[in-house]
């Protein structure tokens, strides 16, 4: 591989890319709900959501002041993040709130990117998530599964070809998109069970007093806004092909 000298990085990793083909973002979307839609898929593609809830937890600690402690994946895609500070007050609120909204705004976000052709961009930005994440890491399975998928991203980004990367890009997109409803109704599953206790629904209603189910609604309502959104950013213009016999539109 030839020398990359740092200008060259910085351009190619800030410049725009051609957006991919209509029926490859539509592939991939596809896949993405899939994904979310098949369970032995789901087990394995939502340690990724975890990352980014967890990701959410920790960063929304920091700025609101609290001291992270450390955060810790688990092989059952479950996650803690610890912090310490007032154990009340708007730092907790927020920071508990962070969480399950991540995933939704996270994927809003690579959408917005995306639809700017900044698909290089978006990639190298996941890649910084992931590092600042790593360091925070507190148990063995979680460090791999942050290695592993900041390894697969970098993979991508630095040999797959110009298709290889919008398709993986658009995919990481669409799975946070169609992924982070899910969390949230299992989320209220459990609680209709009285399995979650000291969830984080539960958390934020014995901090402002607002039942759990309606920061339930609050979570849902947020992956579906996102959803519709960031849909409406990655869905392609397909131009379609006057039909033979038939005016075109510039006859009207």
């Amino acid at each position: 591989m030839d020398d990359i000298s740092i200008t060259d990085l910085w351009d190619r990793v800030t410049g725009t890319q051609p957006d991919p083909p209509w029926w490859l973002v539509a592939f991939v979307g596809l896949v993405a709900l899939a994904a979310v839609l098949h369970g032995p898929t789901w087990r394995l593609a939502r340690n990724t959501v975890t990352i980014a809830h967890e990701g959410g937890h920790a960063l929304v600690a920091l700025l609101t002041g609290r001291k992270l402690d450390g955060i810790k994946l688990h092989s059952d895609t479950s996650g803690v993040t610890v912090s310490r500070g007032k154990p009340h007050g708007p730092g907790m609120i927020f920071t508990a709130l962070a969480g399950y909204v991540t995933p939704p705004l996270l994927g809003l976000f690579f959408a917005l990117l995306l639809a700017a052709g900044r698909i290089t961009l978006m990639l190298w930005f996941s890649l910084a998530l992931l590092g600042a994440m790593l360091i925070m890491i507190r148990n063995a399975y979680g460090v791999l599964s942050v290695v592993a998928t900041g390894a697969i991203i970098f993979g991508v980004s630095w040999l797959g070809s110009a298709e290889v990367q919008a398709g993986f890009a658009y995919l990481a997109a669409w799975f946070l998109l169609f992924a982070a409803t899910r969390p949230v109704v299992e989320l209220q599953r459990m609680r209709a069970r009285h399995m979650a206790p000291s969830s984080d629904a539960d958390q934020l209603a014995h901090l402002t007093g607002v039942p759990g189910l309606a920061w339930v609604s609050l979570f849902g309502a947020t992956a579906l806004l996102a959803l519709l959104a960031g849909g409406a950013l990655l869905v392609p213009d397909v131009d379609l092909p006057d039909l033979p016999g038939l005016p075109s539109t510039a006859d009207f």
